[in-house]
This record gives structure tokens, sequence and C-alpha cells, in this order.
């Protein structure tokens, strides 16, 4: 079997055996994923690459001290890191921050998306701007619960163990943004089919 076929535990087995593209082929397999989180909590794309390096030295660290547990999944994992390291982060620096685009880095030009017809690349375009806009408007917990639930992939449980609140917060500050975001399109007259 060829190493890019392998899952993620194999991966960290033969990473942990001495082979050193094992882990390198894990790092690019995750890597638009964490990078990204890490880009839509920081917006400093200095400082998400260096949370980014960070974030998988202590990975590296805790595998080679055979800390972590195969029982859960790799991404989640890695993800629970980065956001630990962005909130440390934040509570140095004592602040928070508010999700958007800048002129060198848009979260949606790493979204995996089918080859489409101009028109259709155009309207998703438009459409992708205007959840953007509505996403950096929400107040920072519906952000964050927006951002780890469609951008990471993360389920509402993974979520509340992140962010420390009840499942039954991260679902309602989600069913509050969902509310909030339909509430400013309609005052805005935007168009979110």
């Amino acid at each position: 079997m060829k190493v890019q076929q392998l899952t993620d535990k194999e991966l960290i087995l033969e990473y942990l055996k001495g082979n050193d593209k094992a882990f390198e082929i894990l790092l690019n397999r995750h890597r638009d994923k964490i990078y990204t989180s890490i880009y839509l909590f920081t917006k400093d794309p200095d400082l998400s690459e260096d949370i980014f390096q960070d974030v998988f030295i202590k990975i590296i660290d805790t595998l080679r001290k055979g800390k972590y547990n195969h029982e859960g999944k790799f991404l989640q994992w890695a993800m629970r890191i980065s956001y630990n390291m962005c909130v440390d982060n934040f509570r140095r620096s004592k602040r928070r921050t508010k999700v958007s685009a800048t002129e060198t880095f848009d979260i949606f030009d790493v979204l995996e998306t089918k080859d489409d017809n101009m028109e259709t690349t155009m309207m998703k375009s438009q459409l992708h701007k205007t959840v953007r806009s509505l996403v950096d408007q929400l107040p920072a917990e519906q952000r964050e619960v927006v951002i780890l639930r469609h951008y990471a992939e993360m389920s509402f449980k993974e979520i509340s163990q992140l962010t420390r609140v009840s499942i039954n917060t991260a679902l309602g500050r989600m069913r509050y943004a969902l509310i909030n975001m339909r509430k400013m399109a309609d005052e805005k007259k935007m168009l979110v089919s």
C-alpha cells in the first residue's frame, strides 16, 4: 500500500517508526483546514503562520512522547490544539478579533470547489462575499461557532468541548447566528439563498 493511502493513524505509526515522509503526508493532508481555522481567528497571516508552526511542533512533541491517544480523530485533535493556541494568543494580547478577509488571504480561496462555468463562479464569489460580510458582523461567540462548524467542519459536541460550553449553548449560539445573519441580510436587502 502506498504511504499516501494510509489512514491518519497509520501515518502516525509510520512516523513513529522513523518514516518522516509519513508525517509530511499527514501535514499536507490537513494543512489547509488547520491554517484556515487559525487565520479565521487571528486575521493576521504572519501570526497565523507562527501559530500554525507552533501547532505542528506541539503535535510532533506529543507524538514523540507517546502521549497521543489514537481513539480520537487526528484532525479534530489538531484543531483543538490550534484553537487553544489561538485562545492563548488572544489572552496574551487581551483582545478579540473580527473575522474578515484581507488583500493577501481569503478563506474561500482555499475551500475546495468543483470547476464551474464563469457565471456560476461569479455568483458563488458574490455569495461568499455576502456571507463573509454577515459573519464578520456577528457577536464573537456566534462568529466562533459558525467558523468552527462550517469552516472547520466540527460537530457541535466537538465545538462544545473546545469552547468549554454545553452542547445546548453551542447550538443556541448557532441558532442566534443564523437568525442574526438572516435579519442583517433582510435589513440590507442582500440576496442569500
